[in-house]
Order: structure tokens, then sequence, then C-alpha cells
């Protein structure tokens, strides 16, 4: 008690003096921005909504809370040659000087922002208040009445125009009553754009549309009308309707080079064919199918130009391997009076063949090893952009405290995939394989495991499907059929009979034998952040959602019925002698990031799964069992350590620490700290269960009285190097309430390092 006091002390004494140093570096008559804060008097107006105007931000704090990087700043001295000073003030940061000019920028922005929101009486003003050298910043925000629209009229004199407006007329943003807001009335301006776009208007913009608005006298009142600007070819032209386009012929140039002159005269052309009325036009050898090319294209000769078949037309040539980028451009032209464009998909193809090498170094339980990779990939196996795969991967690891003859682990593996960038399955027509943006993928894999105490062979085959929709935002994965099959060849003596049969431990005697499973499965992500996730972009406010589910063996237990097959002494239907796994099994989770400011956010997440074994087997396959503990679940435990429920293996078998049943939840505070660095606090909770009672899991069942009493907790600290390619994460967790029988309930309340910190190193934030 006496000692924490003293640390206690220790470090008040310790920010006292830092907080006393934050205004060393402030020159004489200026001042410290020490603190920035918006108040409005209309709760629809919220502060959070117009800190993006403020140019003059406080200097950052760690967590919210301390200003850590001024504080190494302003431990600098005052000789900036000494390489020390000018190593802490790269590392910190300087303090922020309050600037009236800058402050007052801020209040116009701001004014104005608050005034497009319909609030046109507007005002703001700002409080600086002075304390020593510092100042603290007050912008107070009184919005008045707002405008309301009375009526609503149009001036648009291109009939044809209109009548795509009127149409149209559902979607519109506009209406009588509304709130004269500029933000909306701009939104309108673009959705119409949108539309003409998608029906022919090559080369109408925004700009020519545009609003007046007339203020009734004496009151809060706009009549506001819409007005269309005619079109007009040139200057000194006469105006006249908005030409609208339709596509007279579509070209292919297979051969583009992006570094050469955008003019199609300088494009190195040597020859050409036609399919189906198209022109394909490449250098040497064309090396895509003409039929890739065109059941790619949107763009059909004869219809009205339509801005979203020529994204789709970017998208589907941008899922193919084969192509470095695309580029469509259009050329006017005019046939029989009316208004034509001529479309030119410009291709760049990229590198057909890589190899690459892959080298890792491993820890497992402090069990060193090293494996190797080598992969060979083709991008255009069959001409139509099929990606083919080939890796040939080896490991070798040193097991310690086996005591058997043979202590080290060796694996051996090949895998091989092929993917066709589009839908493929037996009598379908082409027609609906075109509106399916899916990529079909076939693979085999053969791994071979030598252990101490076995040897495993683990051969699997694969048909599954993938599609994304809604910009990135979503992706899709259908499991059609996947094979696999686990077969011992060898397990060492000692070990079979010391724990390999029903009266020593059925689980570990369940999952070392042979074993068929064939499943099926789905999966569904979504992303809110969507591409800005994927560019790097700032990402605001997100979330994400992933479910899985999968199902195996009921067809096989289906046909095993009906064929009256027999079964083995351990009452399963085989295959070839081979036991299958039957079992449904779905997972959950969802995770949300909150941003505070630019550098701190908090996330959460909240996932579960379940798996129940039936028909054919009374328990799970190994490979498909929940696990609890590590980097990315209850990080107060090192890796499947916890559970299930109040079980814990003295003898350290992860085998037996697996369950049916999983429950996880965690939130984390996110802070930058300095250049890539990041930093977390984390509170994590979850554990798993089984469906049924086992002899070798006591302690482990499911109960819906006792579950909830059975949730282990764990906090701590992170440190992550953000590398924007990559993410390398330190986290260090301490138990906080543990559930395994034998142990100390509470362990917040008497920490022991030794006992209960866990510490995880992995690549990418946990959720």
């Amino acid at each position: 008690m006496k000692k924490g006091f003293h640390y206690a002390l220790l470090t008040a004494a310790i920010l006292t003096l830092a907080s006393c140093s934050t205004t060393k570096y402030v020159p004489d008559g200026s001042y410290l921005l020490d603190e920035v804060r918006i108040h409005t008097d209309n709760k629809n107006v919220k502060p959070s909504n117009l800190s993006i105007y403020v140019r003059q931000n406080p200097n950052s704090k760690w967590f919210s809370l301390i200003k850590t990087q001024l504080y190494v700043y302003n431990w600098s001295g005052r000789d900036s040659t000494r390489w020390v000073n000018r190593a802490l003030r790269r590392l910190g940061d300087a303090p922020v000087i309050y600037s009236k000019e800058e402050t007052e920028r801020s209040r116009e922005e701001m004014t104005k922002a608050v005034q497009n929101m319909g609030y046109m009486g507007a005002t703001v003003e700002y409080i600086p208040k002075i304390k020593k050298k510092k100042v603290k910043l007050a912008y107070k925000v009184n919005t008045g009445e707002p405008y309301i629209v009375r009526s609503l009229k149009y001036d648009v004199q291109d009939e044809k125009i209109w009548e795509y407006m009127q149409k149209d007329s559902a979607s519109t943003y506009l209406s009588e009553g509304m709130y004269f807001n500029a933000n909306i009335l701009d939104s309108e301006r673009q959705r119409i754009t949108g539309n003409l776009l998608r029906n022919g208007y090559y080369k109408f913009n925004k700009d020519y549309i545009s609003y007046t608005a007339d203020t009734v006298r004496g009151t809060y009142q706009v009549d506001l009308t819409l007005h269309l600007a005619r079109y007009r070819q040139h200057s000194g032209a006469e105006l006249q309707d908005h030409p609208q386009y339709t596509i007279n012929k579509v070209n292919f140039i297979a051969d583009y080079d992006v570094l050469q002159s955008s003019a199609l005269s300088s494009v190195e052309i040597n020859d050409s064919i036609h399919y189906k009325g198209v022109p394909i036009y490449y250098k040497d050898k064309l090396y895509l199918r003409p039929k890739v090319l065109t059941d790619n294209l949107r763009i059909t000769p004869g219809d009205l130009y339509n801005e979203q078949d020529v994204q789709r037309t970017y998208s589907n040539f941008g899922r193919l391997p084969v192509l470095k980028y695309t580029n469509v451009r259009f050329f006017e032209t005019q046939v029989n009076d009316s208004a034509k464009l001529n479309a030119y998909v410009m291709l760049t193809k990229n590198k057909h063949q890589s190899v690459s090498f892959e080298l890792e170094g491993t820890n497992s339980a402090g069990d060193l090893g090293a494996a190797a990779s080598v992969s060979f990939q083709n991008r255009n196996v069959f001409r139509g952009s099929e990606t083919f795969l080939v890796k040939l991967r080896g490991a070798y690891e040193a097991v310690s405290g086996l005591g058997y003859k043979n202590d080290n682990y060796t694996e051996l593996g090949v895998e091989t995939s092929i993917n066709f960038p589009r839908f493929m399955f037996p009598f379908i027509s082409n027609d609906f394989k075109r509106k399916i943006r899916a990529t079909t993928e076939f693979g085999l894999q053969y791994n071979y495991q030598m252990r101490p105490e076995f040897t495993r062979i683990v051969a699997s085959g694969s048909w599954s499907y993938k599609w994304g929709l809604q910009r990135q935002r979503s992706q899709h994965r259908i499991d059609l059929l996947d094979i696999n099959y686990l077969y011992m060849p060898w397990i060492e003596p000692e070990f079979k009979n010391n724990f390999l049969n029903d009266e020593k431990n059925y689980l570990l005697e369940y999952n070392y034998k042979d074993r068929l499973i064939v499943r099926t499965g789905y999966s569904y992500i979504y992303n809110s952040a969507g591409q800005a996730l994927m560019n790097n972009a700032v990402i605001g406010n997100s979330y994400s959602i992933r479910f899985n589910f999968e199902s195996a063996g009921n067809l096989l237990y289906v046909l095993s019925k009906m064929s009256n097959l027999k079964k083995n002494d351990q009452d399963e239907y085989t295959i070839l002698n081979i036991p299958y796994a039957q079992y449904i099994k779905g997972d959950l989770d969802f995770a949300k990031n909150i941003v505070i400011d630019n550098r701190n956010s908090i996330a959460f997440h909240i996932g579960g799964g379940i798996a129940i074994p039936y028909g054919n087997a009374r328990m799970i396959p190994f490979e498909k069992r929940y696990f609890s503990g590590g980097a990315n679940s209850v990080r107060g435990w090192s890796v499947r350590s916890l559970g299930p429920g109040t079980f814990s293996d003295e003898k350290g078998n992860f085998m037996n620490q697996s369950g049916d049943i999983k429950l996880d939840a965690s939130i984390e505070y996110r802070t930058r700290l300095f250049w890539k660095f990041r930093g977390a606090l984390f509170v994590d909770a979850g554990n798993i269960w089984t469906i049924r009672e086992y002899q070798d899991q006591p302690g482990g069942k499911f109960k819906f009285d006792q579950f909830y009493k059975q949730i282990a907790v764990a906090y701590g600290v992170g440190l992550r190097l953000d590398l924007d390619f990559f993410v390398l994460r330190f986290d260090g967790g301490m138990k906080a309430v543990n559930p395994e029988k034998g142990k100390d309930r509470y362990p917040i309340l008497r920490p022991d390092f030794g006992r209960d910190f866990a510490f995880h190193f992995a690549v990418g934030y946990p959720f």
C-alpha cells in the first residue's frame, strides 16, 4: 500500500512538472492554444459537424488525456545543434501558438457552413479566455430561425430533359416545406446530372443547373426556382437543346502503352480482327480471346450513352488479372444529323507470369523453426485471364519437451489453384453468366506432416465462387464443394497407448483417426468503408459485419441411409472405410469504429459462433472447433489456453481446450502516438463451451444458467506500427476475471505479472 502511494506521488510530480513546462517555447506576447470548444444553441446543428472548419486545434493528446508530444518537445534544450534536442523535437510536437487571423477565418467558414444549412441569419462569435500564457477558445454559434422553402418552381426549356426529370421526380431531394439547405440543393444538381448521364447526355454537367431564391419580406420563407441553362456548342453559337448521344462504334486497342502519347495515332498497331462486329486492334499477337473482351464489354452500339455502362466496363476489365490498366475514351461524330460517339476501350496488359519466394521464422510456445515457400503464377493460362497458381512449401521446427526419439516437426506441402474471372456452372446460359460478376476457383492441396508423435496427411479439393458488390463494400463467397481427407499413416505407439483410446481421452482419440469432411459453405463480409479502406483513405465512423455458415456430411448421410450401409464399431457410416463428419456451423461478428477526432477513436466488436455435430458424428472435427485466447481473442490468455467453460488443462494439451460454442467481445481506445506508431487500451471478454458434457473437459458444457458466470475478462495495452500496407501489433494483456476452477476468480484485485500476463505479436488489427 505504501509502495503504491509512492508510485502515485511520483507520477503526480512528473505530470505537474510536465504541465509547468508546456509554455517553455511560447514567445513572450504570444499564447499557447490550450483548448477549443464549440457551443451551439440548436440541437440540430451539432458541434462535431462544425469542427472540420476549425483551422487551429490544440496540441494533440494521447488517449484524449495527455499532451505527451508537447511535453517531449519541451524536454529539448534550446541548443538546436545537439542531436538529443533535435531528436526530441522530431519526436514531439511544437506548441500551437494562438493566431487571431486563423480564428477569424475559422469563424467565417463556420458561419458560412451554418448558413448553408438553411439558417441564413446565423452568427458565430469566438471568446478567448487568457490565463498566463495559455488561451482557451470557445466558438458560440447562434443559428437563428431556419429559412423554409415556401414554393418550388422549375425553369426548364429543354422539353426532353424536362421529360426525364418528371419521370425521375419521385427521387428528388427538393420539396416545399424543406429547409433552404445549400448542401441539399447541390445534391439535387448532382442527382439530376447523374440521371441525365445515364440517358445519353454525355456532355452534361451540374454547372448547367442553377437556382434563384426570393425571400418573402418580413418572414423566413423562400420562393425557390431551379433553372436549366441551354447548351451552347461554342462561344458565339446559338443556344439549343442539349445533345443526346448514342453509341456509334466500339473498338478495342489491346496493346496500349499508358506511358506513350494519349493520341490514338501514336498507338502501335500491326493487326486486327473483327468479332461480333467489334474491331480489335493489337500489336503482335492477341493475348486474350475475343469472346473474353466482348463478354466484359457493357457499351453497346446503338444504345444511348450511359455512364453506368462505362463504369461497369471499367469494373469488369479491372477484375481481369492479365490487365494492368483500362482506359475508355469517346470521340464525337455526326451521323445523319444525330450526335454519335465512337468508343475506344484501351487495354494495357500485365506481366503474365511471376515467381515469388517467401522465407519466415516461427515460434510455437518457445519451439523455434523456419519455413520457406516458392510460388509460380500464370495470369493468362488459357488466354481468358485465368490465374493458375502452384505453391510448394516446406517447414521445420525443433519440438521440445515431448520425450520421443525424433523431436522435430517437418512439413511438406503443395497447393495448386486455377481462378476463372467469370461464373462457371454447367447447363446455364451465357447471358445469365454475364450478369453474375463472380469468379470461379478450383483448388487442390496436399500436406504431409511429420511430428514426433504421429504422421498426418491432409488432402483437399475445392470448388468455390466469389463476388463483390456496392463498390467493394460487400463480398460473398460460396464454397460449393470442399472435400478434406485426413489420413494418419503412423502414430507413435507410446503416444497411442497413453492418450488415444476411449478410456483415456475421447476427444484426442476422435481427432487422431482418419476422417473425411465433405462440406458446403457461404460467407458474407460487409465493410461500410468500402474502397476507402483499400486505398488507405481517411475513414470516419465505419462498421463491418461478417457471417459464415457451413454444413458437412448431409448428402453422404442420406446416401448412406438409402444404401443401407453398415456402420463401423464406432457407430459411424463410412465411405471406403473412412468415417465422415456431419455438422452445421455458423458464425456472426459485428465491429464498429467511432472516430472521436483525427487522432483518437473507439473500436469495439462482438461475435459468436456455434457448431453442432449430429447424425454421423458425436464431435466436431478438430480443425472446425473453436478456441479462445490469443492475439485476436481474450488477450489475457495465450493462444488456445482459455476454456471451455471453467475447464483448464494443466498438462497444456491445447486440443482439450477447444469447444463448440464461442462468445467474444472487445473494446479498444485507439490513439495516434508519433510517426507511424499507434497505441491502444483494451478490454476483452469471452470464452468457449462444448455442446455436450465430455469426460475429458469437466465444466466445459454450455448451460444457460451458468455461462454468463464463466465469461473471462482481460485488460491491457497495445503498441502498433502502422506501415500503411500492413500493421505490426504488440499487445500485452492481463487477466481480470478468471473462470477456471481452482484459480483466483478475480486476479484484477491481486494481479500477479508472472501468472496473469500474456504477450502477443500479430500482423493487422484484431478487428
